[in-house]
């Protein structure tokens, strides 16, 4: 059945939705995105996704097409339309259509897209089983804190791991992990302290990332915001991984080493509980 996908102020069959291909984010990558994940029919994090689409905006000197009350509404209204009770909602704003050129258009009419995915996220295989990642250099452009929908690179990375017989790739530079193709990449040390990269321009602030940091330090859990290497996260106890799509998913294989036990640790399951009983409670 047809998805209704909202496309610059209009609700739309998706066989219906079209943008001009002289928009910018189909020719320079110039755009940003945000994905909300949907349970039981509430959005999760909504605000969180929303501050950071604006943040994103005005780092690229982009103009905010809607307020976050317009943005909430449209998300609403695609959940009703589409019966989603449980997958994801992503949105993209590009810098919309002119004539092909590098320099930005002096007043930009943004393009605004939002679409469903009906997708079982709570219930996911990979959380009883863990995954398989391997690591790849990153050669990504230097503003990674920036939310745009240059994906090219996390593409190619989660095709290399496929083909490797893994899930996914962490991406690797100057010796240390920045992130995962599409999350944030967490180590467990045999202290039982949670280790993950420190923010900056090098990752992603991840929504999912300051939840789950947030909870694990009301749990009593140590947290450590700073780089690590590939070695140490192969003699770690744990790994996992956060994103709006996986929450916390445990990683039990890296470069084909297993990370601990091999199989999913008690720190990740524990936090992957709390995060889906607190967020539940949240959920707008």
């Amino acid at each position: 059945m047809s998805r209704t996908v909202y496309v610059n102020g209009a609700y739309l069959p998706e066989e219906e939705a079209k943008v001009s291909v002289f928009d910018r984010g189909f020719l320079f990558a110039d755009g940003v995105y945000e994905v909300t994940s949907v349970i039981d029919g509430k959005l999760i994090d909504f605000e969180g996704h929303a501050r950071r689409l604006a943040r994103s905006l005005g780092e690229l000197e982009m103009p905010n097409p809607l307020t976050e009350d317009a943005l909430l509404a449209i998300h609403r209204e695609l959940v009703a339309r589409n019966d989603l009770t449980e997958g994801m909602i992503y949105l993209q704003v590009t810098r919309g259509a002119a004539d092909r050129d590098f320099a930005y258009p002096k007043d930009p009419d943004p393009t605004v897209v939002l679409f469903t995915q009906a997708r079982s996220l709570v219930d996911s295989p990979a959380a009883r089983t863990g995954m398989k990642v391997i690591s790849i250099p990153d050669i990504r452009w230097g503003r990674r804190d920036i939310k745009t929908v240059q994906l090219l690179y996390p593409s190619m990375g989660k095709m290399a791991a496929k083909k490797a017989g893994a899930d996914d790739a962490w991406m690797v530079e100057d010796g240390f992990v920045t992130e995962g193709t599409s999350n944030n990449a967490y180590i467990v040390t045999r202290t039982g302290k949670i280790v993950t990269r420190h923010l900056g321009e090098e990752i992603l602030h991840g929504i999912t990332r300051a939840a789950v940091l947030r909870f694990a330090r009301e749990a009593q859990m140590e947290v450590e915001e700073r780089p690590f290497t590939i070695a140490e996260a192969q003699e770690a106890e744990e790994a996992f991984i956060t994103s709006a799509s996986t929450f916390v998913m445990p990683v039990v294989e890296l470069d084909g080493t297993p990370i601990g036990t091999g199989k999913p640790g008690p720190v990740a399951t524990r936090l992957r509980e709390i995060y889906l009983e607190e967020t539940r409670k949240a959920a707008t």
